[in-house]
């Protein structure tokens, strides 16, 4: 019977061997050897991520540990998952308060196992918590004046950046300072702002622009540099956005980023750098459709993006990657496209001396379940654009960019 079986897969495989060998090339991540060890020789950390949930899969923490040198958490380190109401009351001075709990625990996690941390994120609009921006923190009573909520800012920012440096030195080794500021058309910044800086999202106002101020960015990143300088830590502060290596999104940045570095200036009258890098999510094809997925643009676009913002002299960062294929008959062009990335994109970039893109971080790890189709992972992952499949084995693609960074 074995003898049967084992003719009749060779007989599936010889059939089809585009598909299998698209599929999956090895078993657990326990068949290579440390994947990021292959990105350290060309600059440029090699990262992945993971949220509170995760931390009870063993699989997936292993291959983490495995192949990762730098983690980011998905939800745990921003704003509406630290904020603590109760806590807030209890205060004294007026000022936020926070719970780290489940912070701490990834953090600690990660610090165990000698993996750096991409802080992620201050500010954000999207999802804020609500009473944050109300006098008394209730949101029953009117919305707190402009003074006060720049003192709040202020101080949010401080306590977070300074708890995790205090409880875990040098494990967070960048910050996004802010999040999606850049609205994604006319309809959603002011006429003339060359920063297209963002006034609502998904027709609901940017309550950050509305109570804290249109600098409510460069102000941001004012604090964050503060309060480095006064910790004496090797932080590095960036500005993340998706879209970035389209083209108008792309001057909207550089606006920005401009805006930033020329908000506040030193005593000697120079500006000041505030900002150090630009963080370009890469969710790469379409939304939940195979449109637009694997084309020969994305290459070509990342690219200059990259080259561009590192002629303004910007670290560039990938932080958010998922290569999507929505299509499973894709898969082996899938594997080949994501090698391409690696070969003529991110370690052809690093080829020279001035290195600028100094991670690159991979939030698509896991392929969504086709039962999933329309979802929100499903959409922004898709079913066949991860490194692992749904049962956490390893896949082409991951032993397709293993190759290439290893040079063979």
């Amino acid at each position: 019977m074995t003898r049967l079986i084992a003719a009749a897969l060779l007989i599936i495989m010889l059939l089809t061997p585009a598909l299998v060998s698209a599929e999956l090339a090895g078993t657990v991540s326990d068949d290579y050897e440390p994947l990021y060890t292959f990105a350290e020789p060309y600059g440029f950390k090699l990262g992945g991520a993971f949220g509170l949930m995760d931390m009870g899969n063993a699989v997936y923490m292993d291959f983490l540990d495995d192949h990762f040198n730098s983690l980011t958490c998905t939800n745990e380190t921003k704003a509406y998952s630290l904020l603590n109401l109760g806590i807030t009351r209890m205060r004294t001075d007026g000022m936020p308060g926070m719970s780290f709990t489940n912070a701490d625990k990834m953090v600690a996690w990660c610090q165990e196992h000698g993996k750096g941390v991409r802080g992620h994120v201050l500010v954000w609009d999207a999802y804020m918590t609500k009473w944050f921006f109300h006098e008394d923190y209730d949101e029953r009573k009117p919305f707190a004046d402009r003074e006060t909520m720049r003192a709040r800012l202020k101080s949010y920012i401080e306590q977070v950046m300074t708890h995790f440096e205090e409880k875990f030195p040098g494990v967070i080794y960048c910050w996004d300072v802010v999040n999606e500021a850049i609205g994604d058309n006319a309809a959603e910044w002011q006429p003339g702002d060359a920063r297209h800086l963002r006034t609502k999202r998904n027709n609901e106002s940017n309550i950050f622009r509305d109570y804290v101020g249109e600098d409510y960015v460069e102000y941001a990143f004012l604090c964050a540099r503060e309060t480095v300088e006064k910790l004496g830590a090797d932080i590095k502060l960036f500005y993340n956005d998706y879209n970035m290596f389209m083209g108008e999104k792309r001057t909207a940045a550089l606006a920005l980023l401009k805006s930033i570095n020329s908000y506040a200036t030193d005593e000697n009258g120079e500006y000041r750098k505030l900002a150090d890098g630009i963080g370009m999510q890469g969710y790469l094809g379409g939304y939940g459709v195979q449109q637009g997925c694997l084309s020969e643009s994305l290459i070509t676009d990342l690219k200059k993006s990259i080259e561009m913002y590192a002629a303004k002299g910007y670290e560039v960062q990938i932080t958010e990657m998922a290569v999507r294929n929505f299509e499973q008959k894709y898969a082996a062009r899938h594997a080949d496209f994501y090698g391409r990335l690696f070969s003529e994109v991110f370690m052809k970039e690093n080829s020279s001396e001035s290195n600028p893109l100094t991670a690159v971080c991979i939030w698509g790890l896991v392929d969504a379940p086709a039962g999933a189709k329309g979802n929100y992972v499903y959409n922004m992952n898709s079913p066949y654009g991860c490194f692992l499949s749904t049962t956490y084995k390893i896949k082409t693609c991951f032993d397709t960019v293993y190759h290439v960074l290893k040079g063979e």
